[in-house]
């Protein structure tokens, strides 16, 4: 058994202490066991995790409303190529194709740096 010996003492307003008391009940443990559990599997992000989070949630709304502005084009397009017979040129849709491919790269490599850090595989250095 480990021997812990340190005591922190913390206040809470009532609705907290409700909430404490309840999850002790529900789990059927100590209110200690609930709190070192709690703490244990929670990541708490630093300020700068949050700053840096924030930039790339900017950076991945703004790729992701020039791909809604794309995906607008194409059914503009396809609308009419149904309706009135219109063939657009080629280098329009191919330009059309390597952006959407551009922005799906960006979109993918900004999801895979918000689960490392979400995932504490990274860490932001200030």
């Amino acid at each position: 058994m480990r021997k812990r010996n340190y005591t922190v003492t913390i206040r809470m307003n009532k609705e907290e202490h409700d909430l404490l008391q309840r999850k002790v009940r529900e789990s059927g443990r100590t209110q200690q066991a609930v709190v070192i559990a709690a703490i244990a599997d929670l990541k708490i992000a630093s300020v700068e995790e949050i700053k840096e989070l924030k930039k790339l949630n900017e950076l991945l709304a703004e790729i992701l409303r020039q791909l809604r502005g794309a995906a607008s084009n194409i059914n503009q397009i396809a609308r009419r190529m149904n309706t009135d017979g219109f063939i657009p040129r080629r280098d329009y849709l191919e330009y059309l194709n390597k952006n959407i491919i551009q922005y799906r790269k960006e979109c993918e490599e900004i999801w895979r740096l918000i689960r490392r850090l979400i995932s504490g595989q990274i860490h932001m250095v200030p």
